[in-house]
């Protein structure tokens, strides 16, 4: 089964600070819940960890994310990541083209990205009509998290003092120092985001609003 997302996301940050931290990988990973990179392979591959919880059951997802197709003049990369979960019954794979675009507005910028996710064995059961809104909602998430930290990175370099101008340089953009989350990565609650989805099906049904 395979879902597939064409998104853009307003951020609140000048394009090259969005672009810096989009290329931070754990970073990155910090901004889903339930994800956590647990080992670098090299400067483009790492190891991380997805726990997905559904109502009473959980499913750990462990495998591998690559960052290629890097294009600094463009700010896009892209990200490909796969795995399966720990009793060997479900398996996921995703292939993410995400791009930073400047906006008309000073301190402003978006984040675009077109994915496609598959899933196989008992994770595909849900079924590409229940799983799409909910990978809408996992993705808005993402992006409320993402434009959160680049936010906070936009304060830290405009404040007085702040070290930026003359740090080094990745493919052309400043280093921005980000520090890790400390908090431990929460499960993805899918109770909680089908029951978001029920509830936009309701008020679509009713012109309502739904409890």
């Amino acid at each position: 089964m395979k879902v597939q997302l064409d998104k853009t996301y307003p951020l609140p940050c000048d394009a090259e600070v969005a672009w810096a931290f989009l290329q931070d990988i754990q970073a990155v990973a910090g901004c889903m819940p339930g994800a956590a990179i647990t080992e670098r392979i090299d400067d483009q591959r790492y190891k991380g960890t997805v726990t997905v919880k559904m109502g009473p059951a959980t499913m750990n997802f462990r495998g591998e994310i690559a960052m290629s197709d890097v294009d600094p003049a463009a700010r896009s990369l892209r990200l490909i990541g796969k795995g399966t979960d720990s009793s060997g019954s479900s398996g996921a794979s995703m292939n993410l083209m995400a791009r930073i675009d400047p906006a008309a507005e000073a301190g402003r910028c978006t984040l675009a990205g077109t994915s496609e996710v598959s899933m196989s064995g008992k994770a595909a059961a849900f079924g590409a009509r229940l799983m799409n809104p909910i990978a809408e909602q996992i993705v808005k998430q993402f992006a409320d998290n993402f434009a959160s930290r680049v936010g906070a990175l936009q304060s830290q370099r405009a404040a007085p003092g702040a070290a930026v101008d003359g740090a080094p340089a990745v493919d052309g953009a400043p280093v921005v120092d980000v520090a890790p989350p400390t908090a431990p990565a929460q499960s993805l609650n899918g109770l909680a985001l089908a029951w978001s989805v029920v509830r936009s099906w309701l008020r679509s049904l009713f012109g309502g609003k739904a409890a």
